[in-house]
């Protein structure tokens, strides 16, 4: 199916037209429609798509580098980030020094799995899964999103559990210095949005962070963009950050030809007034319980009964994949 976020830049909007491009292209990157190693169009070919000034372009790319997200190569272009655990390692020499023969067995184990068939991929798996299972039972696993949106932070807390089917802590970013001084060892989970905060603050502890990717939306931006004309969407989530970028994607595809309303599950008045207006509304799956139980209550007020569409994720399914690997857990 085709991508319908296209980088469309509404130059008539009052959000200026650099934070409408970097929006859209930080959403691009956090739910992997750009993902690690990806180049960016350059300078002119994205100015000669979105019709901006180049120097428009470039201010954006230098934001999203200082924002760590992207990377600046001499002469090749403007690339993602690969994050974490995405950036691989190797042996380095203090480990040598410490275990002069750990690089031969290491070389022997793999050869002896390649030779009965594995490739280096499975062999890679079968090593993580090993280790990583071994240290599960002393690993802590916490979810950090800054603390103005921590509803962000509890949608992640309510997915990873149900897939993982292990406890997970929810920690601001202001606290995750103190918390990590408590523990020894353990895993940060946080989304792409924060990775470059949640990595400063966990390297000197020796914390290993892992980088999830958000869900694509792709399903549901199709249905805004067949929306008709002049109807009114409603937008209902446990995170304020949520509601943000959704606007910024729903205006890059409809403009002003949309009247948007948003509301935070918890504000009753809110989600009331945006019930009573909106013919389509989209949720995230913590918000569909309470959005559809505020639909019945109303009933008898509302002229039209509107669409409740729900978003079952908030993670992307390659991410959840990739944890439960990395913790030993599949």
């Amino acid at each position: 199916m085709a991508n319908p976020l296209q980088f469309q830049i509404q130059t008539d909007s009052d959000i200026p037209a650099s934070k409408q491009l970097f929006d859209q292209i930080q959403f691009a990157i956090a739910s992997r429609r750009y993902p690690p190693g990806h180049r960016l169009p350059s300078t002119r070919q994205l100015a000669q798509i979105t019709g901006l000034h180049r120097n428009t372009v470039s201010k954006v790319y230098r934001l999203l580098e200082e924002t760590g997200l992207v990377e600046s190569q001499a002469g090749s272009g403007i690339y993602v980030k690969a994050q974490g655990h995405e950036g691989g390692t190797k042996l380095g020499s203090p480990i040598l020094d410490q275990y002069p023969d750990a690089y031969q067995i290491v070389q022997k184990s793999i050869d002896e799995l390649l030779g009965q068939g594995c490739t280096l991929s499975q062999a890679r798996e079968l090593f993580l899964s090993e280790i990583d299972w071994r240290l599960k039972c002393s690993a802590r696993v916490l979810v950090t999103v800054p603390e103005r949106d921590m509803g962000a932070g509890q949608l992640m807390v309510k997915e990873l559990e149900g897939a993982l089917k292990i406890p997970i802590q929810l920690v601001s970013l202001e606290e995750l210095v103190g918390v990590l001084e408590l523990t020894h060892s353990g895993t940060v989970v946080t989304s792409r949005y924060f990775i470059g905060e949640a990595e400063a603050i966990a390297a000197p502890k020796s914390v290993r962070v892992i980088p999830v990717d958000i869900y694509d939306y792709n399903q549901e931006l199709v249905k805004v963009k067949n929306l008709r004309q002049n109807s009114c969407l409603g937008l209902v989530s446990l995170s304020d950050g949520i509601l943000g970028i959704a606007q910024i994607l729903v205006h890059s595809l409809r403009g002003d030809d949309l009247l948007v309303m948003t509301a935070r599950v918890d504000d009753t008045y809110r989600l009331n007034a945006l019930i009573r207006s909106a013919h389509t509304i989209i949720c995230d799956r913590a918000s569909y319980d309470i959005t559809k139980q505020a639909i019945l209550e109303a009933r008898e007020d509302l002229i039209r009964h509107p669409d409740l569409i729900c978003s079952d994720n908030y993670i992307g399914e390659k991410s959840i994949n990739l944890l439960k690997r990395e913790l030993g857990l599949g």
